[in-house]
């Protein structure tokens, strides 16, 4: 993995609906592609970020220090980190 940014880590995963929530270090936008890894080394993807919202409001971007849901594509635990990953 090349040095990726890391935006914040996931405080709570929602199995049923596979929506995290997630913590932000640092500013995220719709658009923007992530980068998921599980500390036990069991979950690692990337993905588009589709949709953000906060208390069940779609918003487009959202900044440091915000709690946000978002929708993943794959399994997440709490503690799981989340970067910014890397266009190739």
């Amino acid at each position: 993995m090349s040095k990726e940014k890391k935006v914040g880590k996931i405080t709570h995963f929602f199995g049923k609906i596979n929506v995290g929530v997630l913590s932000l270090e640092k500013d995220l936008k719709v658009g923007d592609k992530i980068h998921i890894v599980g500390g036990d080394g069991n979950r690692d993807f990337t993905q588009e970020v589709i949709s953000l919202q906060v208390e069940h409001e779609n918003i487009k971007k959202a900044s440091a220090g915000d709690a946000v849901g978002i929708k993943l594509e794959g399994q997440a635990k709490e503690g799981d980190e989340v970067y910014l990953a890397k266009e190739e």
